[in-house]
């Protein structure tokens, strides 16, 4: 069956949206954009700074060489130059909520978030400048569609009305992802199947919607690199993957039909997803078969990585972390004092563990089993 969400008309989503603050900014893009668009004073107003920003709730964090990086609600992105202990406040020129942030080297990345807000660093995100919003993609998306190119949608027929829409609507439709392919070359997705490329660091932006094969319009939430195959994860079963450098995309068939939030690679043409209520599979052939991880959480996972070690580790909506030492196969308990909803994980170079969550930045100690330093 099919709804208007939002002006697009696509596949409706069985159940309601889990109520997870950490998740608020990835479940948003099923909403109507008029519940969460935003005006443009958050588009142009600087992001609050404040000494209580480590403490916010953050949605995601990488690494830029030797730096931490998060970024989270109200525009407010974070760093740290030693491993997690102590943060810095970026100068972000937005207040919207970044979703996800990554960077190609030390000193270049992107952060995306509500709005079809993209921004740049090239200062391993001490600073950040805005590259791109809902009403600027909007329009090249339109532009795109009367060129009659195939960035902006395969079928040429509806494409224009699509375009047209999302003009109309405003800068409501957040963008969930970017990959940073290199310091020049990046793609972003997110919310009813949205994405965009840049060639040139981000100077300008072309719609990419023809690099995926997503005819419906899924939302899209996270892009991984493994080896040399990317991997986007997406609602409704979408597992999408590319051996052509991020080309084109073409989808896998999972056992699932529900939400993937992410995917992981736990040996070389070894991957793991992970998504909605406790749903974690794992696959020794590329993708071509799967099987059910045993978890023992029905909890929504909400993050993972690969650690040093080889170990898998997966974070959930409930706090919990989850340690897996054979491919994913099976999943145990790590845990953690004064666990609170997490929504990213990077480790640091002594083995601890940097998480962003619901409670802004948590280091931990990790082991193979987990106590908060």
């Amino acid at each position: 069956m099919y709804v208007k969400a939002g002006g697009w008309c696509r596949p409706k989503v069985a159940g309601a949206m889990f109520g997870v603050v950490v998740m608020a900014a990835v479940m948003s893009a099923a909403m109507p954009s008029t519940a969460i668009g935003a005006t443009p004073d958050v588009l142009d107003r600087p992001a609050l700074q404040s000494a209580r920003a480590p403490m916010s709730v953050m949605l995601a964090v990488t690494r830029a060489d030797k730096r931490i990086v998060a970024v989270g609600e109200r525009g407010i992105a974070l760093w740290s130059d030693d491993e997690g202990k102590t943060w810095q406040q970026a100068q972000v020129p937005v207040s919207v909520s970044l979703t996800n942030v990554r960077f190609a080297d030390a000193k270049h990345g992107w952060a995306v978030g509500h709005s079809g807000v993209v921004l740049r660093s090239d200062d391993g995100g001490a600073t950040w400048r805005k590259q791109l919003d809902g009403i600027q993609a909007a329009q090249l998306m339109l532009a795109a569609a009367k060129a009659g190119l195939p960035g902006a949608g395969r079928d040429a027929g509806t494409a224009v009305a699509n375009a047209e829409r999302l003009v109309k609507e405003g800068p409501g439709k957040p963008f969930l992802d970017v990959y940073a392919f290199d310091a020049q070359h990046a793609l972003i997705v997110g919310a009813f199947g949205l994405a965009f490329t840049t060639q040139d660091g981000g100077t300008t932006w072309a719609p990419a919607l023809d690099r995926l094969d997503n005819p419906q319009g899924k939302h899209l939430y996270a892009i991984t690199a493994q080896g040399t195959r990317y991997v986007i994860a997406g609602e409704m079963g979408a597992v999408l993957s590319s051996t052509d450098s991020g080309h084109s995309f073409t989808p896998l068939t999972t056992p699932y039909e529900g939400s993937y939030f992410g995917a992981l690679e736990s040996a070389p043409g070894s991957m793991v997803v992970y998504g909605l209520r406790g749903n974690v599979f794992w696959s020794d052939d590329a993708g071509a078969h799967w099987q059910k991880s045993v978890l023992g959480t029905t909890g929504t996972i909400t993050a993972g990585l690969r650690l040093a070690s080889g170990k898998l580790v997966l974070l959930d909506d409930g706090g919990r972390v989850l340690v897996s030492d054979d491919g994913g196969r099976h999943f145990t308990l790590a845990p953690v004092p004064q666990a609170a909803p997490y929504t990213g994980i990077v480790q640091t170079s002594d083995g601890s563990l940097v998480l962003s969550g619901v409670r802004g930045m948590t280091r931990v100690a990790f082991d193979g089993s987990a106590k908060a330093k």
